[in-house]
């Protein structure tokens, strides 16, 4: 047995954002599982990316606002995640007035968490690590969230990184660490932007760059992107073996598109943390899906895990009218689900251009 990191979800995909009510009912949920805290940053905000200077309208912030009392009421941390698209370009006179003005707009509608996010933009500047760390400061000076993150630029040792938004700055990670305030958690996923595995000697790597245990944003279950979302992620984790509890400050998980769904692996992380080297990960994916949704629909779900998980959409050819079936006829939220990825209503093809 192992104890856990404090665990988390952080809202972060491409693609349609969970409805207001599932997400109230899933957060629930997740509190009931053990997670503490949430993360609201979904891609699709444009209010938060980039359109971020302009002010959300009313009955968005009304809504974020119950949502922060909803997870306040179940006693987990809610916060948002703010990404000023390319501010580090020039961070002075109106833009900076304006970033100030959305940080307080947030604080107005009550978050325990403020996260500023640098993910997915370019960053082949010198002084990345300087303008950014100016940006964060600003809003740590500026917010009365109790605590503040961030997510570099390069938030992950995947080269991938530098073809898609140009080649790192040298040193990158260091000059970040040295100049963040140390209270500042840093947002990080791994040795790959979909990390196989969390190894103790990288953690450790990684922390004393940063000068701080990195917080996971573990991209596991999300299935967003064009390629991703042709496939339900299921399964139970591996490779977070529970000997990394102790080198995170905290271990948050990037769910999937399908808000119920999703709620079965996210179950397996707390089991494989608690049961350390007793984990089995398709014992602990039969065992939440019994749990989460009920004997008939897990049945279902284990025997049809191949085709949903590994085969995928474009696989399935005429199995696919067949699984409809199937699922069409059990009264669940995730065969609801199921059925609405079958009809091709979460394929995320043309997002990432969007966000």
């Amino acid at each position: 047995m192992s104890a856990a990191p404090e665990l988390g979800v952080i809202e972060g995909y491409f693609g349609r954002p969970w409805q207001h009510a599932d997400r109230k009912l899933v957060i629930s949920r997740l509190r009931e599982l053990g997670y503490t805290f949430f993360h609201f940053a979904p891609k699709a905000d444009a209010l938060l990316r980039r359109r971020w200077r302009d002010r959300h309208p009313d009955a968005a912030l009304a809504e974020l606002a119950d949502l922060s009392a909803h997870c306040r009421g179940l006693g987990l941390r809610f916060g948002v995640g703010l990404s000023p698209y390319e501010l580090y370009r020039d961070f002075s006179g109106a833009d900076k007035a304006a970033f100030i003005e959305k940080v307080r707009s947030l604080d107005a509608i009550g978050i325990d968490d403020l996260a500023i996010l640098f993910d997915d933009t370019r960053g082949d500047v010198p002084d990345l690590a300087a303008r950014e760390a100016e940006i964060v400061h600003t809003a740590m000076a500026h917010t009365r969230a109790s605590r503040l993150l961030m997510c570099p630029t390069y938030y992950s040792d995947d080269r991938m990184l530098d073809v898609v938004f140009g080649e790192r700055p040298a040193g990158y990670l260091q000059d970040l660490g040295r100049r963040l305030d140390r209270q500042v958690r840093v947002y990080w996923t791994g040795e790959e932007i979909c990390s196989r595995e969390f190894s103790p000697g990288h953690l450790a790597r990684v922390a004393e760059a940063l000068g701080r245990k990195p917080t996971l944003w573990d991209n596991y279950p999300v299935n967003d992107g064009p390629r991703m979302s042709r496939f339900l992620h299921l399964r139970g984790f591996t490779g977070r073996r529970p000997e990394i509890a102790g080198h995170v400050a905290a271990h948050a998980i990037n769910p999937a598109l399908q808000p119920h769904l999703g709620l079965i692996p996210a179950a397996t992380l707390v089991s494989s943390y608690r049961e350390g080297a007793d984990y089995s990960y398709m014992s602990a994916f039969r065992a939440a899906a019994r749990a989460l949704a009920g004997a008939q629909l897990a049945a279902l779900l284990e025997q049809d895990l191949h085709a949903l998980q590994d085969r995928g959409f474009d696989q399935l050819g005429e199995d696919r009218e067949r699984l409809r079936e199937r699922y069409a006829a059990v009264d669940h939220p995730m065969a609801v689900e199921v059925v609405r990825w079958l009809d091709g209503a979460d394929t995320v093809d043309g997002w990432l251009e969007q966000a």
